[in-house]
């Protein structure tokens, strides 16, 4: 039976896992973005949510907390002054996966592992589309206001 064996262990030891998953948390904190494997961004999605959620509140003991999983003083840094600023009022889902195929050598399928807040295009697009009007028929609109044109025009001329 597998009870309890959901985790992707990525082919690698406990320890070495641990590492790969902080060393690819550092870089998605301090680069906003990375490029891997669909199996790594899926596996570090699980390991750097909960971390980034512990920047909303900036105090020493989540400071420690985070630093324990990360051990970089700059990531910490970036995640508690600039990161946490953004993600202050999203409820979850701070990291998005954009599949880009699959690699040349091994067949492997790719994609990019990016944080939600820091994609400017994406969220230039979404600016647009909420000005964006629908798109209907100026003719269907303009009979009706044509047919309540002439018969306002009517009573007033008799």
């Amino acid at each position: 039976m597998r009870h309890n064996k959901k985790f992707n262990h990525l082919s690698r030891t406990k320890a070495h896992r641990d590492a790969l998953l902080a060393n690819m948390t550092i870089s998605l904190i301090l680069h906003k973005r990375i490029f891997t494997t669909l199996a790594k961004a899926k596996a570090l999605r699980v390991y750097a949510e909960p971390i980034i959620n512990r920047a909303k509140v900036d105090n020493m003991s989540n400071r420690r907390l985070v630093f324990k999983y990360l051990q970089s003083k700059e990531a910490v840094k970036e995640l508690f002054q600039s990161i946490a600023e953004k993600i202050a009022d999203r409820p979850g889902g701070y990291t998005r996966i954009l599949k880009t195929g699959n690699r040349l050598g091994d067949n492997a399928q790719t994609c990019f592992i990016e944080l939600v807040d820091y994609n400017e295009a994406m969220l230039k697009d979404k600016k647009d589309a909420k000005t964006k009007t629908t798109r209907r028929s100026r003719r269907k609109a303009a009979a009706p206001a044509a047919a309540e044109a002439t018969a306002t025009e009517a009573p007033a001329a008799e």
